[in-house]
């Protein structure tokens, strides 16, 4: 036995470096996903399932007066047809918002009570109204076109300023002027006198664009019902298993046993499938009620209406300077657009995250904020990759560089002179939290660097010598992850010599498995190989939070460290029995326990095996497996700063992004090559919204940018290669000391964009364009400024 594991402790040490945290190691999963081998919830199919269709309102806002199924009924094919009010009878629960949100005034976020299907209204282009079940999928299309509605059009509201207004179209009696929420942060009292006492006010008013989310993955679900054992099951694509169960147990109003929900590979979410929707409960409430398995699947012009949409802000951002430019506080009215109906986490973007996000990495001493929350008659709102972080930066960084050019003092130099310093940690953020790292100005001077700054005015000339206008921007950011929350942390030691890791988080894009399992490697010195991460089912996943809030790298990290230190407590017992010595001369390295002093020493994986497979006397394990719920995480606090460089053809208003860098505080960082492809999707994301995305309405509510003809997505052809740099401060807040990624990207690239863009355009006196810059945004913008429009 000292010979094998002296040949395993040094194959574990090898392997440790290869495999430990901080290594580029190739995703798990590329393999399956890259030769098409992933399934996906579409990818799932139950004997005798049948086949869904939903029936949507096609008016913006209007009063149900009948929905005729007879004919649909008596088609071929069609197994039943339910309207709003067969589903009210099976008493389920409404979609409500579960944060604790107040008004200024102290009372609480007022809730909508959606329930699956409209009965008395319809409040957007899109609000399902009834569906139909058929054994193929044509013939439930067939069915679903034969239903009548009978709807008495309604005046209709889409933006949320004029929803609020005193006379406006009402979507709700209990609800007055359609503000559910009207927010309030900070003492006005203060703010109002530091404003009054300023050198120098800047003020800007900003629409944030409402944009639609457009997963690769359309939402889809496959209901099954056991009578039996009255339990439901439901494949879904999700952002977390156990938190989706509890959400549909309480809608169903039935114990969480009674639910069972599978996720298996997800093909993008960025906040949208992190919530229960309508779809989910007919199609579970028909597989009960015919007995046999339902299935359903959007389609992308469907997607547009009935996915929640994100961002969708209008604010006025005030920004208060003494002589020299130090910040004095800050202002944000304005309004949220929750769209028809609240649910999930809807509210906190619009409100309550912002705030939390605003002051990013300045000395901010005063900030209010105040932002009503308004019902209109368009489609739900949601958490959208940042929800709330990517928007309070950007209005940040448009005042900064505004207040520069006011002022009269270089943009980078104001941001100099307001930097938080190291010294200064943990620094009490005007925001109401606690900053615990980060080294922001030495970020900044980084990207400076590895974006050749100092040499831009020679490119600019180069530029200029073609006709072109070329512009930079140099944006910095911070984030305030998801709130504080527990994990799960479960680690089985299979019979076959494989490892699972249970956790509750969910990969829907970021490659969990590889840096999940590059932790329990240097915790446990496991093989990397051995470890299978296990996500996606309720029945074994029974504590979590799921992924969003770039909190997964925290939250599960914690969770597998402290889950490790209990495989090794029980590991030195069941040691010390096999090698005949005394627990408290058991020592753990490199995977092997050994008895101090000695060579004698059992690999962890030999250990679990024999544990496992010999009978143990009393007080020794019987197995290395733990399942351990983790305290709390505290919020990380991801940073940065970006440079966008870009180039305009002033005779089409073209604007091309030609250079793109980007230095990164992360923290602890566990896999580079992840953290990079995180970093740039979150980037292409904000090019996306500030160059070309946005979802609009027309007068009377419908939506005109309903399908990939009318709503532009950034192509490979508009994303420019990109500079990444770190400079990691570690967290002090959780045992890796990692801040989490997965948002980040978004945060730095609409400021910076943006910014580059009106910098470009200084020549022409032009101080602000609201997203999207689109070509012909700026041509327009130019010929204004030209006196020719």
């Amino acid at each position: 036995m000292q010979e094998h594991t002296k040949s395993s402790t040094l194959e574990n040490a090898i392997a440790l470096q290869k495999y430990g945290v901080g290594q580029p190691v190739r995703r798990k999963e590329d393999d399956t996903l890259v030769r098409g081998k992933g399934r996906y919830t579409d990818d799932f199919n139950l004997s005798g399932q049948a086949y869904a269709v939903i029936v949507r309102s096609t008016h913006a806002h209007g009063v149900i007066r009948g929905i005729g199924t007879e004919a649909a009924k008596a088609m071929p094919g069609v197994l039943g047809v339910w309207t709003g009010t067969d589903i009210d009878a099976a008493g389920y629960g409404p979609f409500t918002c579960g944060l604790p949100l107040k008004s200024r005034d102290g009372s609480p976020l007022l809730q909508t009570n959606r329930q699956p299907l409209a009965t008395d209204k319809v409040r957007f282009v899109g609000d399902p109204v009834a569906f139909v079940v058929a054994e193929t999928l044509a013939q439930a299309r067939d069915a679903a076109e034969a239903v009548e509605l009978d709807i008495d059009p309604l005046p209709s509201v889409t933006d949320p300023e004029e929803a609020a207004k005193s006379g406006a179209p009402l979507l709700y009696d209990h609800i007055p002027n359609n503000v559910a929420l009207d927010y309030h942060y900070g003492d006005m009292e203060k703010v109002n006198a530091a404003f009054a006492s300023a050198a120098h006010v800047t003020k800007v008013d900003i629409e944030n664009t409402r944009v639609a989310v457009v997963s690769m993955e359309p939402r889809a679900g496959l209901a099954s019902y056991d009578k039996t054992s009255e339990r439901y099951t439901l494949q879904v694509p999700t952002q977390g298993v156990a938190g989706n169960r509890a959400n549909l147990a309480k809608n169903l109003k039935v114990p969480n046993e009674k639910v069972r929900v599978l996720t298996a590979n997800v093909g993008g979410s960025f906040g949208m499938k992190s919530v229960n929707y309508p779809e989910y409960m007919c199609i579970l409430y028909a597989a009960k009620a015919l007995g046999r398995p339902v299935k359903w699947l959007d389609e992308r012009s469907t997607s547009f209406l009935s996915d929640s949409h994100g961002r969708a802000q209008k604010i006025h951002a005030e920004l208060a300077l003494d002589a020299e430019g130090h910040f004095l506080a800050a202002k944000l009215s304005g309004y949220g657009n929750l769209g028809a109906y609240i649910t999930g986490v809807a509210p906190g973007p619009l409100s309550l995250n912002t705030g939390k996000n605003f002051s990013s990495v300045y000395r901010t001493p005063l900030m209010a904020v105040d932002i009503k929350t308004v019902l209109t008659n368009t489609t739900l709102m949601g958490a959208y990759r940042g929800a709330g972080r990517p928007e309070a930066n950007y209005y940040m960084e448009r005042l900064i560089d505004r207040a520069a050019d006011e002022m009269g003092i270089n943009r980078l130099t104001i941001r100099k002179r307001n930097f938080i310093k190291p010294n200064q940690m943990p620094f009490p953020a005007s925001s109401g939290v606690t900053y615990d790292s980060g080294d922001f100005q030495a970020v900044f001077n980084k990207a400076l660097e590895v974006s050749d700054h100092e040499n831009f005015a020679k490119r600019k000339k180069e530029s200029k010598k073609v006709g072109k206008l070329r512009g930079i921007a140099v944006g910095s950011y911070l984030e305030v992850t998801a709130p504080p929350s527990v994990e799960l942390g479960k680690i089985v030691f299979d019979p076959d010599g494989s490892v699972q890791l249970i956790t509750g988080t969910l990969d829907y894009g970021q490659g969990h498995a590889t840096p999940f399992a590059q932790v329990l490697c240097a915790q446990l010195g496991v093989p990397f190989d051995s470890v299978k991460l296990v996500q996606g089912d309720s029945d074994i996943v029974h504590t979590g939070s799921g992924t969003g809030g770039s909190r997964s790298i925290t939250a599960s990290g914690m969770a597998i460290v402290q889950a490790s230190k209990l495989v090794i407590e029980k590991g030195k017992r069941a040691a010390a029995h096999m090698l005949e010595a005394s627990e408290a001369d058991i020592e753990f390295a490199d995977g092997s326990f050994t008895i101090a002093g000695t060579d004698r020493s059992i690999d962890i994986m030999e250990l679990a095996k024999r544990v496992h497979d010999g009978k143990m006397p009393e007080g020794v394990p019987d197995s290395l497996d733990v399942d351990h719920t983790s305290d709390p995480v505290p919020s990380a606090f991801p940073n940065g700063c970006h440079v966008a460089e870009v180039e305009i053809d002033p005779d089409t208003g073209v604007v091309q992004i030609v250079r793109y860098s980007a230095v990164n505080d992360f923290g602890t960082v566990i896999n580079p090559m992840l953290v990079a492809g995180q970093l740039h999707g979150g980037v292409v994301q904000g090019i996306g919204q500030a160059l070309m995305e946005q979802i609009r309405y027309d007068e009377s509510g419908q939506p005109i940018t309903g399908s990939l003809m009318d709503y532009a997505l950034p192509r490979a052809e508009d994303v420019p290669f990109m500079t990444v740099g770190d400079h990691p401060v570690p967290a002090t807040t959780n045992p890796l000391g990692s801040k989490g990624c997965g948002e980040a990207g978004c945060a730095g690239s609409l400021s910076t964009v943006v910014n580059a863009v009106l910098d470009a355009l200084s020549d022409y006196s032009i101080k602000h364009i609201d997203m999207p810059l689109t070509p012909e945004r700026v041509w327009r913008a130019i010929q204004e400024a030209k006196g020719t429009a």
